[in-house]
């Protein structure tokens, strides 16, 4: 029987594998190894005059093909375990292929199609882009009755009574109390003036809360420095008295 192959190019060996396979349409996965060995050496032999560089990929696939057939010829030993297909990494390698194959035609066919593909940016004139639909509001509360907006005016007031934490809403509210030492100790002077001699725990018990306190006692221990005031107190434990200090032109005795 004489074969006759019209002599194609094909990317490699898999590539032709494949055709010769899909020509003698048998199961990629039930290679017939024999008749497939001979057709490819046939395509090889009319291969001979071209690149040998080319040719040698082919000729590596031929001795990989005449390797599958001699060990599919050799008798088989009765064994427990079955012997791996000598088949089936072959096979595995052409499943691999088809699949890449398809994939490269696939993305080949969508380029084509993206080529008749043509982008063009907007050329919306700005006053036509502007420009808003008027709103007819006789039709837009056309169908709004008292009912139904109660019953939505309702429904946000549950939503904002929901959003308030039955807890944390009990908790007063801290203000940060802006009390200034200068117009504490210029609260305190004027205070020096009218009262010669004063008691210091009177003095701070007059004060509203705990900052003015602080910011009180600070003033007297500024204006003891500044000699503006005196303080004496005869025994441990007694109250401290506060007396003004010399002013200038004048020779103060405290009584």
């Amino acid at each position: 029987m004489n074969l006759n192959i019209k002599l194609q190019i094909f990317e490699g060996p898999l590539d032709l594998l494949l055709h010769l396979l899909e020509k003698n349409k048998v199961s990629i996965y039930d290679i017939p190894i024999a008749e497939i060995t001979r057709q490819y050496i046939a395509y090889i032999q009319e291969m001979e005059r071209q690149d040998l560089n080319i040719v040698s990929e082919f000729l590596v696939m031929a001795a990989t093909l005449l390797d599958i057939k001699s060990r599919m010829l050799l008798p088989k030993e009765e064994k427990e375990e079955e012997e791996a297909d000598p088949r089936a990494e072959l096979v595995q390698r052409l499943l691999e292929y088809k699949m890449y194959k398809c994939m490269s035609y696939e993305l080949k066919g969508r380029q084509a199609e993206a080529q008749k593909v043509l982008f063009k940016m907007p050329t919306i004139p700005e006053e036509v882009r502007q420009y808003e639909e008027p709103v007819d509001l006789q039709e837009l509360l056309s169908d709004v009755t008292l009912k139904k907006l109660k019953s939505i005016f309702q429904s946000i007031m549950r939503r904002q009574e929901e959003k308030i934490d039955p807890i944390r809403s009990r908790f007063g509210k801290i203000e940060r109390e802006e009390i200034s030492l200068e117009e504490r100790m210029d609260y305190l002077e004027q205070y020096i003036r009218n009262h010669r001699k004063f008691s210091f725990r009177g003095l701070l018990e007059a004060q509203c809360t705990k900052m003015e306190v602080i910011v009180t006692f600070l003033s007297v221990l500024e204006l003891m420095k500044t000699g503006k005031i005196h303080i004496s107190q005869e025994h441990i434990f007694d109250d401290i008295i506060i007396y003004a200090g010399k002013q200038e032109g004048e020779n103060l005795v405290p009584t």
